[in-house]
């Protein structure tokens, strides 16, 4: 597979009419490289089509309007069961019947997505985005693009948050540059998001992350100041594995020298969230720099900090490619997730370290789903159903509708109940898994998103919204291998 096959999905989905609203294949915010789509993936897709033509024809609508609606959604869930066998919890009819799919749906849920993201870069940023200046050196196509990326702004944002799915409030997050001229979005540009979404809504929908770099030096302990004062922001976001400083080097959570004036400074000014990108590491970078094992000393040296780490620090899918039920034998071991769960299991009293889902559920759920369920378990078992937060990595990924529905049905699979004694994913695991624990977290009340007084002007334009009639974007921004 080479390169040069890169596409942006937007634009595979049009030229192949691939629509679907669960994706088929993992697509990239350019962080890292994407996986080709899997022969089970390619099933799921044939099985959708068939099943979305004939439905849509009983209908009497088009397959596109068909796919848009809640019966789509329950067909696409019922075509990557018909592949992996019965991971998701849903019933033939109610890919019929759309009062059938919609009245499941939770009451009220809150749900509480902590990693979101848009650009507000100008229309023609140079490069126009920076992390395509590591992007280009393995993907020529990421230098050839210079479309305005119109889908990847504020107004698209708050489409596909807050009108196309049941997110109720989102972190909108960033990652640290040099400087603020030469970042997607620096974090003046992330409270101008929340406060834009929070007054349109009259209520709080939005928090602001602030950004750290402690490589950076001195400097980075004044910007962390000015930030708090002048954005009130409710968390920081770092890259342990982006090099700053002269030389530029990476950065670990436990270095004295380096992090602890930064986790000092947070603790001055009441930041107790400290998020950490760790997993996933970015091509051209030392991987180790991204492994966790660096949280363990820092979380015991600032019990009173929440140290929440990122995609769970879910290393690379692509030894799980293929592993549909029949073929997959759980591990002892997934690469860095284990070694974040021992943690915890050496210090049963290291009660202030959390693991966030982004871009980890949405990637294993639709690619190697028996491996969604162990890592779920894995996680749950070590650090409590109390300490995994939800997160979607959006809107990369599209609209977090699909992943909320996936993670409400995603049944755990009893293979794996049966040999490392995973307890069932119950409507309370879930319920705190969606919401409740970064509400918990970030001093938010759950209950008062809920109530209808004061009126939320974004609860009342999705109203209109769905009266005009929704025509949900069924695609994600990211880049994806062509087939």
């Amino acid at each position: 597979m080479t390169t040069s096959r890169w596409m942006p999905k937007w634009m595979h989905d049009r030229d192949t009419d691939e629509f679907s609203p669960v994706p088929t294949r993992v697509v990239s915010n350019e962080e890292y490289l994407p996986l080709p789509q899997t022969r089970e993936q390619q099933r799921v897709a044939l099985a959708l089509r068939e099943m979305s033509g004939r439905h849509s024809r009983r209908l009497g609508v088009s397959r596109r309007d068909f796919l848009g609606s809640s019966a789509g959604m329950a067909a696409a869930f019922l075509a990557f069961n018909a592949v992996f066998g019965r991971i998701f919890d849903v019933d033939p009819v109610e890919a019929l019947e759309p009062a059938a799919t919609d009245a499941r749906t939770p009451a009220g849920q809150f749900v509480f997505d902590i990693q979101t993201h848009h650009v507000a870069a100008p229309r023609q940023f140079p490069g126009l985005l920076e992390l395509r200046k590591l992007g280009r050196q393995w993907n020529p196509l990421l230098d050839k693009d210079r479309g305005t990326m119109d889908e990847l702004y504020l107004a698209n944002y708050i489409r596909e948050i807050f009108l196309d799915s049941d997110t109720t409030v989102a972190v909108i997050s960033g990652i640290p540059s040099a400087t603020d001229e030469t970042n997607i979005l620096p974090p003046g540009e992330m409270a101008r998001t929340r406060d834009v979404v929070n007054r349109l809504a009259a209520s709080q929908r939005v928090v602001a992350h602030g950004l750290v770099a402690p490589n950076k030096g001195a400097r980075d302990l004044d910007e962390m100041k000015r930030q708090s004062e002048q954005y009130k922001i409710g968390a920081w976001k770092g890259y342990t594995g982006i090099s700053f400083g002269s030389p530029p080097a990476p950065w670990r959570v436990d270095d004295e020298k380096v992090a602890y004036p930064m986790l000092e400074a947070s603790r001055r000014l009441g930041v107790k969230n400290i998020c950490l990108h760790k997993g996933l590491p970015f091509q051209g970078t030392d991987p180790q720099s991204w492994h966790p094992r660096d949280i363990e000393r820092a979380a015991q040296d600032f019990p009173d900090l929440n140290f929440i780490v990122y995609h769970s620090a879910f290393l690379s899918l692509r030894p799980w490619i293929g592993a549909g039920p029949e073929r997959f034998e759980p591990p002892a071991r997934v690469d860095w997730v284990t070694d974040l769960c021992e943690i915890r299991r050496r210090n049963p009293k290291l009660t202030n370290i959390y693991a966030e889902l982004g871009s980890t559920f949405g990637m294993m759920v639709i690619t190697a789903p028996m491996l969604c369920g162990h890592v779920l378990g894995m996680l749950i078992q070590a650090l409590g159903a109390d300490h995994v937060l939800w997160g979607t990595d959006s809107i990369w990924w599209g609209s977090p509708r699909w992943q909320i529905e996936a993670f409400r049905r995603f049944t755990m699979p009893e293979p794996l109940q049966a040999r490392f004694g995973y307890r069932a994913l119950t409507p309370d695991v879930k319920t705190q898994i969606l919401g409740l624990n970064a509400a918990r977290l970030y001093g938010i009340d759950p209950g008062g998103h809920r109530n209808p007084v004061p009126p939320d002007f974004v609860s009342k334009l999705k109203a209109a919204y769905l009266d005009e009639g929704p025509r949900p974007s069924l695609t994600q921004y990211g880049w994806v291998l062509e087939s």
